[in-house]
């Protein structure tokens, strides 16, 4: 039996998710974010417990077929960008495709009708927010980064990222310099 759940989007969430299941007796089969599959089906009243417990961490356990899917495209877009090693060769739409078996165009019209935004709009949000946190970490250049995440140049990730933030990456850079500089200086 799959359910799926709402805001899991990290790896610590998965390991509450893991203890909630546990506490309750609930043995799982499959745990990727946003959804776990049990290995056999649970009784209206675990489902009821798990759905309370998760609630009082922030977590919603999803029962309505559009939300169910709304977040496992989000799912699939948060684990493509923050969790894999590399973004796919083939462009979105075929990727998403795939990994969730539906045609894209249905995929974008339930997404936009639920979400106001479209998929691509969301990407592009998460997308720079990857950026941001390599950023951050300083370990890569600009150039590497945009090769990372697939920009066709730098120029484009650039100008991305001054649309969504209002900055370049080299001012985002240097304000995280100067936060860094004056909490030396306390």
């Amino acid at each position: 039996m799959k359910l799926y759940i709402k805001y899991m989007v990290s790896l610590r969430c998965k390991l509450m998710v893991k203890e909630e299941l546990k506490k309750l007796g609930i043995k799982h089969a499959a745990l990727e974010l946003g959804m776990v599959e049990t290995q056999e089906d649970i009784t209206p009243e675990q489902r009821e417990r798990l759905k309370e417990n998760l609630h009082r961490s922030g977590l919603e356990l999803l029962d309505d077929k559009k939300s169910i899917l709304i977040e496992r495209i989000k799912n699939a877009i948060v684990e493509m960008i923050h969790y894999a090693d590399e973004l796919p060769k083939t462009n979105y739409s075929e990727y998403l495709s795939e990994k969730l078996n539906y045609d894209y165009t249905y995929l974008s019209n339930v997404f936009s009708e639920v979400k106001g935004i479209t998929i691509q709009q969301f990407i592009i949000i998460h997308k720079i927010e990857r950026v941001k946190e390599l950023l951050l970490y300083d370990e890569l250049n600009i150039t590497e980064i945009s090769y990372k995440l697939n920009y066709s140049s730098v120029a484009h990730l650039s100008n991305q990222f001054k649309k969504v933030t209002g900055l370049s990456p080299a001012f985002y850079k240097k304000l995280k310099q100067k936060r860094k500089d004056n909490l030396e200086n306390i």
